[in-house]
């Protein structure tokens, strides 16, 4: 089993902001294997996430972000539960980056239980029309617009659409690291998207 090392524990808090005896564990557990160290710890976090995710956030910052150009511009407000976590680094961090998230990826909802029956029923009859088109039989072809929703959601969803800086990571998987972080209970109440040109288009 490799020592696990004063410097290694210091050098898994800085990477996750995890406590010392929280780095120390997943190290012993990790065979002192950092990256390992590191999987455990966001596992952990993700769980105790999901505890606090009935907690009320009354809390919380609006942010806003101006692409170069002043072209197109966001505001987004997100709660958390103090004012002493919406103050902090991480927390202000977390606003810019999802500012920044609906500037680039356009979502229409924050999740999608508020995407709208309508929103739905034509997708599905789009997907439908496509999968009858490629020469799906009938009976496959509600399979496949079944398929091609998780798809949909993912792009009009903020919570379900990969982060723009690490595709490997959602939204919603971003944010409950951070409530793990800053253990406090964290979530996207609203945002919107201004876009020079996009009112005269739908005149």
């Amino acid at each position: 089993m490799a020592d696990v090392t004063p410097q290694l524990v210091k050098q898994l808090r800085e990477r996750t902001g995890a406590g010392m005896m929280e780095c120390k564990k997943a190290l012993d557990e990790a065979k002192g294997d950092l990256a390992e160290a590191e999987v455990i710890l966001r596992k952990r976090g993700i769980a105790a996430a999901a505890k606090k995710s009935a907690r009320a956030t009354k809390q919380g910052v609006i942010g806003s972000y101006i692409h170069t150009g002043a072209q197109l511009g966001v505001l987004v407000e997100i709660n958390c539960e103090s004012d002493f976590v919406a103050r902090t680094e991480d927390f202000q961090q977390l606003v810019h980056d999802i500012a920044m998230q609906v500037a680039a990826a356009s979502p229409a909802f924050v999740r999608r239980e508020e995407v709208t029956a309508g929103a739905l029923d034509q997708e599905r009859e789009i997907q439908r029309a496509r999968a009858l088109a490629e020469g799906k039989p009938e009976k496959i072809a509600d399979k496949v617009v079944e398929g091609r929703m998780s798809k949909y959601y993912e792009e009009v969803c903020l919570l379900e659409q990969p982060f723009i800086k690490d595709n490997a990571t959602t939204v919603g998987d971003l944010i409950k690291q951070k409530i793990a972080k800053l253990g406090e209970n964290i979530s996207v109440a609203r945002f919107v998207r201004f876009k020079i040109g996009e009112t005269a288009e739908k005149e």
